[in-house]
């Protein structure tokens, strides 16, 4: 085997294999079209199916959404043999089983919920090969008897799904998974795949540990889900910002997460007296309550589960609309998880998540009664992360994504989406100036008495002038800085210094233990007496349907009217056969048809996500209603793109399309007013207006560069772009402002950076 951190990092390595492939790339797109539908594949998807083929050990993973389920089942038709999948929840294998019938595969599963009789059949047909792929989970499949029937069945690849389970480090860890072992040791040469939506580093290292892969090609998608709208309110009333949120999303299903079980009862209840269906979710349900609420909410019987984090793995509703948090995730992973769980099927959704710094205090109280000190400081430091993604004003989707290692920016390089609340409505700025040089102040007293660093609570304790154990042993109710602020609560110290992190001034040291040191931005700032300019917190705002954002990505636009006629035939037929309405077809792909109008078998075929036996089940059904509805209703026309993803709009697009803010500070520089200026007048930060300017270049206006920089700055810039040999904005950043920088040169910004690679293009005719 390969050490560890290379079997992680080994992305395109093809080693020699026993097993030949039984598919060719040609076979499995007919596969594809024939049996689900559709015309091509989503990214990654063909690449892990060929490696799985070849007999390879891999990973992959894959974001909610892209389609992981696929990676295994196209496979297992492409090959001889059986198909065994682990899967940690009844429910799950129960949905998957019920899709891929549904498709004419042979899938079935093994679980407690059967009886004698419906158990012997589909073993009987496990051992006559009749099946193809069977769902299994792990606590059955190790045991001896089961590994023996496993040797008789013909098995040609395992595939572990949410493999992250596997993981002390994951935020799923399942024992019995671990066990999973025993299963590749009887089953030699089988290929194995792991897959699972969220993993860091460390944990696809476990993985591959614990399943001992061999010589694994590891695939990592991208982490970002373009169709997900994240907003963060300051929580004021949850249960009634709730009601109003869902109440102004007609017929729209979704998911509230709440800390405790009685909250989801509270939540539910105040939903249902509000005329929205709902139902609560938690551990303290009897089993039967729990499967017929989950049932409920499958069937579109009810609109939102209110749920505590006990809900969700085994849901697989492609058609969630949103998902709400109504306390704050304890950690970013868990967090991204339960968003994850809405838009499945690539359609526009929001995750909307309310924030108190009382759920923090609440969760640090909590976290103090852990007796494990090792525990206790992840929990914590995972719990600060969380807390600083609520708080922070950078673009929601660049932190999401950077906690999973990815640097993610826009189409024009920009680090700012379309898609997130601090991206379309930026915060006002204020200055902050005096409570800044109070906080680095007090840093650097500690630093200096102690000579050692402490972390951000610590900090806000002295300041607030706190009587703790450790202010007291270290003596540091002794410094000039002890009490000096005792006007502010110590929550808006504790806000204050996650922002001067994220503006530079303040830097977060390496480890479990996350301590705090004044970086050189803060230190020049103290001794120049220089500005700080910081965003306001967030503050409560209504969730009306005036602030529902314009969602555009994964967007279909289609004939409304017809999509509800099609979605209430949906409903009518899943019903009769037992099965939830996504079963028949997903929202996408009714909208496909709603905007295509298919009125026989052959046009049938060419909607998304219609195969040959939905088709042949379902597809009469729904061209009749669709040739009725055409006989009283006109047939409506829409634009080319069948898919609105989002896409670099053209300048001339673009240009009536900038928001109000942006207008507002483009008309104030067109009027003279410099960078500094504008930001100063407008109470915005200085990367705010520079964004607002870049997005106007982007749009086809004349900006002079005279005006946005000086002539020597430009000069400096390019020049570092040159030496650096265009690795990147970081490096050149580093370069211009790093310690071999020109002394008493002003700092140049990244927003300079891409306002001068815009410039140039644009020069260009790029």
């Amino acid at each position: 085997m390969l050490p560890k951190a290379e079997l992680v990092e080994r992305i395109s390595v093809m080693t020699p294999h026993t097993m030949r492939p039984k598919a060719s790339p040609t076979d499995l797109s007919a596969l594809l079209k024939r049996v689900f539908g559709y015309d091509s594949f989503r990214p990654l998807q063909r690449e892990i199916m060929e490696v799985s083929l070849r007999g390879q050990d891999a990973v992959a993973i894959l974001p909610t959404g892209a389609g992981k389920s696929l990676c295994y089942q196209l496979p297992a038709l492409a090959r001889d043999g059986l198909t065994v999948v682990v899967s940690p929840l009844i429910a799950l294998m129960k949905d998957q089983v019920d899709q891929l019938q549904a498709a004419g595969v042979a899938a079935t599963a093994l679980n407690s919920s059967l009886d004698d009789a419906e158990a012997r059949r589909r073993l009987s047909d496990l051992e006559s090969g009749k099946t193809k792929i069977l769902f299994v989970a792990p606590e059955r499949l190790v045991l001896p008897d089961f590994l023996a029937r496993l040797t008789r069945w013909k098995v040609a690849a395992l595939a572990v799904d949410e493999a992250h389970c596997i993981s002390e480090w994951g935020h799923d860890f399942r024992p019995e998974y671990r066990r999973l072992l025993s299963v590749r040791k009887a089953l030699p040469g089988v290929p194995t795949l792991a897959l699972t939506a969220t993993a860091t580093p460390r944990v696809r290292a476990d993985i591959v540990t614990q399943l001992q892969l061999e010589a694994p090609e590891v695939f990592v998608a991208s982490f970002n889900r373009p169709n997900l709208m994240y907003r963060v309110l300051a929580k004021d009333g949850a249960a009634a910002q709730v009601v109003a949120f869902v109440r102004t999303r007609r017929d729209d299903a979704g998911i509230v997460y709440c800390q405790s079980r009685k909250s989801t009862e509270a939540m539910a209840a105040a939903l249902v007296k509000a005329g929205v269906p709902a139902a609560a979710y938690h551990a303290g349900l009897d089993a039967t309550t729990r499967a017929n609420n989950q049932d409920a909410f499958l069937r579109d019987e009810i609109r939102v589960v209110c749920a505590t984090v006990a809900f969700g793995m085994g849901i697989n509703k492609p058609n969630v609309r949103f998902v709400i948090h109504a306390d704050l995730p304890k950690n970013i992973e868990g967090y991204y998880q339960e968003t994850g769980r809405a838009g499945r099927d690539g359609l526009p959704s929001e995750c909307l998540l309310l924030y108190s710094r009382g759920d923090v205090a609440k969760y640090i109280g909590f976290i103090s009664e852990i007796e494990d000190e090792e525990a206790r400081r992840v929990a914590r430091s995972q719990l600060d992360r969380m807390a600083a993604f609520a708080d922070s004003a950078a673009c929601r989707r660049v932190e999401l994504l950077g906690y999973f290692g990815e640097a993610w920016t826009n189409d024009d390089g920009a680090a700012s989406c379309d898609g997130c609340d601090n991206c379309l409505e930026p915060r006002e700025g204020y200055d902050a100036t005096v409570e800044s040089q109070k906080f680095l102040s007090c840093v650097l007293r500690i630093a200096q008495k102690s000579g050692f660093g402490v972390g951000l609570q610590h900090i806000a304790d002295v300041l607030a002038g706190a009587d703790t154990e450790k202010i007291r042993r270290w003596s540091h109710d002794t410094l000039p800085t002890y009490g000096i602020g005792k006007d502010r609560p110590r929550t808006a110290w504790i806000s204050l210094g996650r922002q001067l992190v994220q503006s530079g001034h303040l830097a977060l040291s390496e480890g479990a233990f996350a301590t705090i040191e004044v970086s050189a931005l803060g230190v020049d700032a103290l001794r120049q007496r220089a500005p700080i300019v910081l965003v306001k917190p967030i503050v409560p705002a209504a969730t009306s349907d005036d602030a529902k954002p314009k969602l555009k990505a994964g967007a279909i636009e289609c004939d409304d009217a017809l999509f509800d006629h099609l979605r209430a035939l949906r409903k009518e037929i899943a019903s009769a056969r037992g099965v939830p309405p996504y079963v028949v077809f997903s929202d996408a792909t009714l909208r496909h048809m709603a905007r295509i109008y298919p009125t026989d078998n052959e046009a049938m075929l060419r909607v998304p996500g219609v195969g040959e036996r939905k088709r042949a089940d379902f597809g009469d059904d729904f061209s009749s209603a669709i040739r009725s509805w055409l006989s009283t209703h006109p047939r409506l026309t829409f634009l080319t793109e069948e898919r609105l993803a989002p896409r670099k709009p053209s300048k001339q697009g673009k240009r009536g399309g900038l928001n109000d803010t942006t207008q507002q500070t483009l008309a104030q520089f067109h009027n003279g007013k410099s960078i500094d200026e504008i930001a100063q007048e407008r109470g915005l930060v200085v990367s705010t207006v520079e964004a607002h300017l870049l997005a106007a270049l982007e749009a086809g206006e004349d900006l002079p560069r005279a005006r946005l920089m000086t002539r020597e700055t430009a000069r400096a810039i390019e020049s570092a772009f040159e030496e650096s040999g265009r690795s990147g904005l970081r490096t050149v950043f580093e370069a211009l402002n790093g310690p071999n920088s020109h002394e008493g040169a002003p700092q140049i910004t990244y927003g300079l950076l891409r306002l001068h690679l815009a410039l140039q293009a644009k020069e260009r005719g790029s």
